[in-house]
């Protein structure tokens, strides 16, 4: 078992309550520059790797490959192994390189409770046109630990893609529930799935 063993801080601040604003912050996400390799496959043991990489104020994102798919945790995850849960696309995938962070302000205090993060999706009838998705994530809170994938928005071809998942983002992301709720399809998405080990 892969256990993720790396601390991480976070820094929380106390306000009254307040009118909250709704803003967005980017982050770039390179696995040679941002993130750190904690477990990975010796020789003969497939190909897999578990990567900690730096991503929004003291909020990391968590990468677990494995056989040219990605499943991406945002945040803090629900225990020492993030690789409890799957979710991926089932053809080779790979992520884009900035994450796009919904971040609710109040007062002096903003928390990224969601993130829209672009992903390129291989395309069987035609390997130089991968199908693009914008993949609408929950983010793990240090005290609910609860982070999963919220909606799937078709980018190919879709114009309108940004703002689709910025508001299903910002509609549903604070409330759905991880294992329960079941995430939003928008468009001809390709085959995605989440597995609890």
């Amino acid at each position: 078992m892969r256990a993720l063993l790396i601390p991480f801080v976070f820094a929380g601040f106390c306000q009254p309550a307040q009118a909250s604003d709704i803003s967005s912050a980017y982050t770039d996400l390179d696995w040679k520059k941002d993130c750190v390799t904690y477990a990975q496959a010796e020789e003969g043991d497939g190909d897999w790797a578990d990567l900690a990489c730096s991503g929004y104020r003291g909020y990391p994102v968590l990468i677990a490959y494995d056989d040219a798919r990605e499943s991406l945790f945002y945040g803090f995850p629900p225990g020492s192994d993030m690789t409890s849960v799957w979710e991926s696309f089932s053809g080779f995938n790979s992520s884009g390189a900035k994450i796009e962070w919904r971040i609710e302000t109040t007062g002096d205090k903003a928390v990224p409770f969601a993130v829209i993060h672009r992903r390129s999706i291989s395309n069987p009838d035609d390997q130089n046109k991968p199908t693009e998705v914008l993949l609408v994530a929950k983010v793990g809170q240090m005290d609910a630990r609860d982070g999963c994938t919220v909606g799937l928005v078709l980018a190919t071809g879709n114009p309108a893609a940004n703002d689709q998942a910025r508001k299903l983002a910002d509609e549903k992301a604070r409330t759905f529930a991880c294992g329960k709720d079941r995430h939003t399809v928008i468009g001809n998405v390709p085959a995605f799935g989440r597995v609890d080990n």
